[in-house]
């Protein structure tokens, strides 16, 4: 389920063929008539609050067809992220839209990172969703087959990620919002990453983590 205006509108721009039906109040209805094959069906403001997922609904309520990822992870000629166990909801959903401002395309998660179909995953990728491919797997086990790629690792220490410039190819691995990336991932990093701390706070949100690492790492080259 998607909800809001913004979100839905996102989802009908990008990938119209994945939204199943529509519920919305009369007014949103109305702005939007000109979506002629999409299903809509009106429901009062009340009829919307026993549907919605979240406190406060917001005009419209989406079915969507979940997205296909397909069976295989290709990592050659591209940037990716690899997720450790990120946890919380609104994290992961930030990340992938972040992913989806610098072009990442794919992510790959541990089996313990949250559900892309939270709702609130949903929510805070605000229609990154349906651009960025989200895989699931054996970290461990996958890790140790790519082999003829280089794997980054962002830590507390390690090379200065705005020195290292704009990387083609590789995979930039994030871990947990409270314990980082497990032992068990960091035997397979090529390069330790971090981003350079000028103040006292302990560590960063995982999100904005990634988001720093990819406006360097991830630039477009002119």
């Amino acid at each position: 389920m998607a909800e809001g205006p913004k979100l839905v509108a996102e989802l009908l721009g990008s990938s119209r063929e994945n939204i199943l039906e529509v519920h919305a109040v009369k007014e949103w209805i109305k702005e939007n008539a000109h979506l002629h094959n999409v299903v809509m069906t009106e429901v009062s403001e009340s009829g919307l609050q026993k549907i919605s997922q979240l406190k406060t609904p917001n005009q419209v309520v989406a079915v969507v067809k979940k997205y296909e990822t397909g069976d295989t992870i290709i990592v050659k000629g591209k940037l990716s992220l690899v997720l450790d166990t990120i946890q919380d909801p609104g994290n992961l959903g930030t990340i992938i839209r972040i992913a989806d401002w610098f072009g990442v395309e794919q992510i790959i998660c541990s089996e313990d990172c949250a559900d892309i179909y939270n709702p609130k995953v949903v929510q805070a990728t605000m229609g990154s969703i349906a651009r960025v491919k989200v895989f699931y797997t054996d970290l461990e086990e996958w890790l140790q087959s790519q082999k003829d790629i280089r794997i980054y690792a962002a830590l507390l220490e390690g090379k200065d990620v705005t020195k290292i410039g704009s990387l083609k190819e590789g995979l930039i691995v994030i871990g947990n919002e409270s314990k980082g990336i497990s032992s068990k991932i960091i035997e397979f990093i090529n390069e330790r990453i971090t981003i350079p701390r000028k103040g006292q706070a302990e560590s960063l949100n995982a999100a904005v983590a990634t988001g720093i690492i990819l406006s360097h790492l991830g630039k477009v080259e002119s």
